[in-house]
């Protein structure tokens, strides 16, 4: 006989399998595919998790929180001198972080979208604001940090989540690269004015 605990994960197990199949077409994963590939009855999608789009926010969480694991903005040890500004180095932070966001685009919006929806203090938003905190070494306080942090991440989500229409809302086409560099270079710079003497 299984414990309890299994059927739920063979369920999160198989939904995660086939959103990353999806190509980020949600509207492909039903119920019935979740409980084919689980191999457990379909009742029990909804006796765990209430509904299918909460079992995918749950999923694209793991997801989320998986890929977050492995990434590490300039992979180097904060505590060390980097010859960086505060502002250089958030940049930097930003923009390695906006690129992993348009690589990973329809897995991200529906994360965005999850956070907006519940937002926690242990949500992707919440935790990618902590790490841009690592950017900011100079003297100020951390509510100035935080403000800094959240207000940047705030900008980005909305800006990406323009998509196509980018160009024509913020003024940057954030799909192309150099564009999106440009952008978030000119929102830090922005938002730190201020702040620090430059």
């Amino acid at each position: 006989m299984r414990n309890k605990e299994e059927p739920k994960e063979a369920i999160i197990n198989a939904t995660i399998k086939l959103i990353e199949q999806s190509d980020g077409n949600m509207h492909t994963i039903t119920a019935r595919a979740i409980a084919d590939k689980s191999e457990v009855a379909l009742g029990l999608i909804n006796y765990h998790f209430e509904s299918k789009e909460n079992l995918i926010a749950i999923c694209i969480q793991r997801i989320i929180n998986k890929i977050l694991m492995n990434f590490a903005p300039d992979k180097i040890d904060y505590t060390k001198d980097d010859g960086l500004t505060d502002k250089e180095r958030l940049i930097s932070f930003a923009q390695q972080t906006y690129d992993f966001l348009f690589d990973n685009y329809s897995i991200i919006k529906i994360s965005i979208l999850s956070d907006f929806k519940d937002y926690k203090s242990k949500c992707n938003s919440v935790y990618t604001q902590m790490g841009f905190r690592f950017a900011l070494r100079s003297n100020i306080s951390e509510s100035k940090k935080q403000l800094i942090a959240f207000s940047l991440i705030s900008i980005m989500q909305n800006a990406f989540l323009c998509g196509e229409n980018s160009k024509a809302i913020t003024g940057y086409n954030l799909t192309d690269k150099t564009e999106r560099d440009l952008f978030i270079s000119d929102t830090v710079s922005m938002l730190m004015e201020g702040f620090y003497e430059e």
